[in-house]
Parts: C-alpha cells; structure tokens; sequence
C-alpha cells in the first residue's frame, strides 16, 4: 500500500479542493511533508485525519471545533461533541418545525380568502383580540406600507405580509359620518402577544374584491344592515387585507374585509 499521496489524489480521492487542503494544514489540522520540488505528501496520518474532519464536516460542526476533538481525542471527548452535535440537530428540529407550521399556516390563509363571501354582510362572534398598532394616519399606500414595515419591526421572528389576513387600518366612525371612507387613524397587526386590546363580541363583517378603496360604497352596505337589524356600531371599522400587492400583482384577486362590533340598540 501506498505511503504517501499527493495533493491531487487526495483531493481526488476525498471529492475536496486543494485549497480546503492547503487551509487544513494552515490550521495545523493537517502536517503533509514535502517531496522533491516541494510537492505535499500526505501520509497515513493525515488519512485518518481527513476521515474525521469529512465525518465531522458532514454533522456541521466547525473547523475551530474539529481542530479542538483532533487534539483531545477519547471515549469522554467524542461522546461529548455528539451530544453537542445532538442538542444542536433538536434545536433545528424545532426550528424547522415552526417554520412548517408557519408556512403551512400561510397556505391555509390563502385557500380561506378565495372560500370568503363577497359583497354579503355577515353577523359574527370574534372572541378579545390583539394588536400591535402605529396610531398614526395615512394617506397613501407607500406610507401604509411604511407604518406595516414598523409593526413587523415590532416582533420580526413572528410577524409577516404573505399569507397573513390580520393586517389592516383602523377608520373611525366619526370620519365615516363625516363622509371621509379613507380617514384612517392608525394602522395594525393582530398578534396574540399584542398590547393593545381588540373587543370581543358580535361583529358584522363584508367582504370585497378589487381595489381597497371601495369603501364608500362597502361601509354604507355596513350601515344600512345595522340599521334594519336594529344594532348599533362600536366602532373604529376594522379594514383587513386578505390579499393585496404582497400576494399578488393582479388587482382583481385582492381581498378586502371590513369588520365593525355591534351591539343591540337601545
């Protein structure tokens, strides 16, 4: 059997670069000697070595960590970086499975908002809420979008845009009964962590498609079904984006939900 080998049929035989092989030996991992005109020569030692560090390598541990066992070589070490590498490998299952749950969430949310009625006003029961909220008005959608960015910014690991329907802006009714559809007094994102509080209770609710700057023809529709069924609105009116430009770029898919409490009148 072979002694020594090359740099080439070590890098052949180990599916690695020369340079990986020559940053090994700067490491000192790795301690080739030299052959005539000064080629590297590895020998056995450095096979076994390259064993560990491929085996290593492939359970994600670092080089620093790998230079550290290949120094301190025993039944207790090796057991020890297992048991890292295994405390390691259970975070990242759990990790992985809430980004499932995340994005099978997302999906849910997608198939309910092309299920929603549109155009028909509904009674509904909400239980309490929260929000984070930005009470700040707007005028266009570049500066909603700016104020969303903010409340995002609020809990990044758990808040997002796609496939979230519990993103909106809050139209109080006293611009509604000054004609003013779009007179917005805050923007915000329901999140169970949330500080601010949303009332639970009865709720009427519509649905549209299209532009989300239908409501003076959608709010009035409000209006009108609580008038004849003798309730009376609590507002602010909650605007809810199902889908918007974030979901797609095609105007007629966009899904905008309008929620107001109620309670009977007096």
């Amino acid at each position: 059997m072979k002694q020594y080998f090359k740099i080439g049929e070590i890098s052949q035989l180990y599916h690695i670069g020369a340079d990986s092989l020559r940053y090994y030996e700067e490491l000192g991992i790795l301690t080739p000697k030299r052959g005539k005109n000064n080629y590297r020569l590895y020998s056995i030692h450095d096979i076994w070595r390259l064993n560990v560090i491929r085996d290593l390598r492939q359970l994600g541990f670092s080089m620093d960590r790998i230079k550290e066992y290949l120094n301190d070589r025993s039944i207790h070490s090796t057991q020890q970086m297992l048991c890292e590498e295994l405390t390691i490998i259970q975070e990242k299952l759990s990790d992985l499975e809430k980004l499932k749950k995340n994005v099978s969430d997302r999906l849910s949310t997608l198939e309910e908002a092309v299920r929603q009625p549109i155009g028909q006003v509904e009674l509904v029961t909400y239980p309490k809420r929260h929000c984070h909220l930005i009470p700040s008005g707007y005028d266009t959608d570049e500066e909603m979008d700016m104020l969303i960015k903010q409340l995002l910014n609020k809990d990044r690991s758990h808040l997002y845009i796609i496939g979230n329907n519990r993103i909106g802006s809050r139209l109080p009714l006293s611009a509604v009964e000054n004609g003013n559809f779009r007179g917005y007094d805050g923007v915000f994102i329901i999140a169970d962590n949330g500080p601010v509080p949303i009332e639970g209770g009865s709720y009427l609710r519509i649905c549209y498609c299209g532009q989300s700057d239908q409501n003076a023809y959608y709010v009035p529709l409000l209006l009108s079904y609580a008038k004849k069924q003798n309730l009376a609105l609590q507002g602010p009116i909650l605007e809810l984006l199902w889908i918007d430009i974030h979901q797609s770029e095609n105007i007629r898919e966009h899904i905008t939900e309008l929620q107001v409490r109620c309670i009977p009148a007096l």
